[in-house]
This record gives C-alpha cells, sequence and structure tokens, in this order.
C-alpha cells in the first residue's frame, strides 16, 4: 500500500475527530462571548427603568417632597387624563400629533435614504448632496423656524416640513456611512461574478447598508418626536404641544405631565418597533446582543 493511501486513511480516520474538537472549540467560544457580553433579557426587560422613575416619582410625591405645583402625583395625572379622553380633547389632540409626526417621519426617512443612496454610490452624488446635508446637520432646526414660518406660514405645511427635515439627517449620516463601509471584497466578488450595476445595489449595497440604516431610523423616530414638542408650541391650535402650552398659560401641571408621559410613550413604542423590524431584517447576523 503506498504511502498515499495511508495517509488517506489516516485523515479518514481522524477527521471525525477532529471535527468533534471543532466543534468543542467553536462552543467554548460561543459560550466565552455569552459569559461577556450581555445576558439574554426578557421582553419586559425595558420597563424595568420606566417602572422606577414611577415608583420614586409615587413615593416622592406621597411622602410631600414634591408640591402639586411643582408636578402633580401620579394618580393625579391619572385622572386628568381620563377627564380628558371623556370629554374627547386628549383623542383629538393626539390624532393630530401622531399624523404631523407620521407625515414629518414617512417624507423624512424617504428623502434620507434616497440622498444617502446617491452620494453613497456615485462620486457626483457625494459631491454634491453631502456637502449640504453636512451644513444642514450643523444647524439647529430651531434656527429654521423663522425661514419656514416666512416661506411655508403657521400652518401644518411648516410643520410638517420642519419635522422631515429633522429626520432627514440621521438616516442620510447613518446610511451613507454604512454604504461607504461595504466590504471591498464583496464589491470585488460582485464584480468577479459580473452583476449589473441594479443587482449589486439591491443584493449587496442595501444589505450592507441595513445596519446603519436601521440606526438612523431609531434616531429619526426620536427626533420626529423632539420636533414635534417643538413646532406644536408655535402658533398651534391643536396637537399635544398645544394642550400642553394652553395648561402652562393656565398652571395646570397634570395636563402637562399627561403630555410629557404621551410623548414620552409614544417615543418609547417606536423605538420598540423599530428594533423588532431590525431583529427581523437583520435575524442572519450575529452580534453581541445575540
Amino acid at each position: 500500500m503506498s504511502s498515499t493511501a495511508i495517509g488517506r486513511r489516516l485523515v479518514a480516520v481522524q477527521s471525525p475527530a477532529q471535527s468533534h474538537e471543532q466543534e468543542q472549540a467553536q462552543e467554548q467560544q460561543r459560550r466565552r462571548a455569552r459569559r461577556l457580553g450581555p445576558q439574554a433579557s426578557g421582553p419586559l426587560t425595558r420597563l424595568l427603568g420606566p417602572v422606577l422613575v414611577l415608583v420614586a416619582w409615587a413615593g416622592a410625591s406621597a411622602a410631600g417632597m414634591l408640591s402639586a405645583q411643582t408636578l402633580s402625583a401620579p394618580w393625579s395625572v391619572v385622572q386628568t387624563a381620563g377627564g380628558l379622553l371623556a370629554d374627547g380633547r386628549l383623542q383629538d389632540n393626539l390624532s393630530t400629533s401622531l399624523l404631523r409626526s407620521g407625515l414629518g417621519l414617512a417624507a423624512g426617512v424617504a428623502a434620507g435614504l434616497v440622498l444617502a443612496l446617491l452620494a453613497g454610490l456615485s462620486r457626483w452624488g457625494e459631491a454634491l448632496v453631502d456637502g449640504p446635508l453636512q451644513v444642514k446637520r450643523a444647524i439647529p432646526t430651531l434656527a429654521l423656524i423663522p425661514l419656514a414660518i416666512l416661506w411655508l406660514g403657521i400652518g401644518e405645511p411648516m410643520k410638517v416640513t420642519l419635522i422631515a427635515l429633522a429626520v432627514l439627517v440621521p438616516v442620510y449620516v447613518t446610511t451613507h456611512a454604512a454604504l461607504r463601509g461595504v466590504d471591498v471584497r464583496f464589491v470585488e466578488l460582485a464584480e468577479s461574478v459580473g452583476l449589473s450595476r441594479g443587482a449589486f445595489v439591491r443584493r449587496v449595497a442595501l444589505p450592507g447598508a441595513l445596519p446603519g440604516f436601521f440606526t438612523g431610523l431609531r434616531m429619526a423616530v426620536t427626533v420626529s418626536w423632539l420636533a414635534l414638542v417643538v413646532v406644536e408650541q408655535i402658533n398651534a391650535t391643536s396637537g399635544i404641544g398645544y394642550l400642553m402650552t394652553q395648561a402652562r398659560t393656565y398652571g395646570q401641571t397634570d395636563v402637562i405631565v399627561v403630555g410629557l408621559v404621551l410623548y414620552g410613550g409614544f417615543g418609547l413604542v417606536s423605538d420598540t418597533a423599530v428594533r423588532w423590524a431590525e431583529r427581523r431584517a437583520l435575524s442572519w447576523r450575529r452580534s453581541l446582543a445575540r
């Protein structure tokens, strides 16, 4: 029997043991990653922080450390919210705020994504788009309010436009960075298999940019609520911000807190929804949090 045949038999005999050792080594690496990384958490874990804040707030109010003029007690806020629901004011103003935020968020995300694709996939696009958007990034949305009022008036177009401009920037920045960060080896592989420009964008560029896009989307959702708070206090006649402005005039801290709780609650819910969509869309990715 030749030495080559003997070597092949030895490899065949040793390969199951070697594969078993490799599996054990991989399992040890996974256990080490789980030990060093964050532990798995349940779906209600993120509510722990807000619940602790609520408990501290209720305890301080019950102990008399917080007066009603400074900050209304939680039970007073719940009672006030019930009264606003009963007379229909809360539903009407809430629906107006959700519509404004939703329109601005959708317009801003769409614009930011399109501009990021133009700048991330084209040298000319980057030369034309990136500079102005970096300038916009350095200009606070509040600074654009006077011009927005002069150009668009004080109606709904002005409010939705300001929300969209605030949302656009984080989506553009994170998506553009993710597109520019696609591994060059994937580009070379796409060229070697003869992918067209459109197929490259669909199969390589967009999947590679998804993590950055979802990061920007999470930031955009939060920014849309922040911008909504601002625009609803500019000559508005409806919305949660308008309700809070009226309450400030009459010193109704309970109504103000109802508005704050709504803003915070919807912000938390929308962020959770984006995180859920991110996990579903990026289920193929193994990361420290998985």
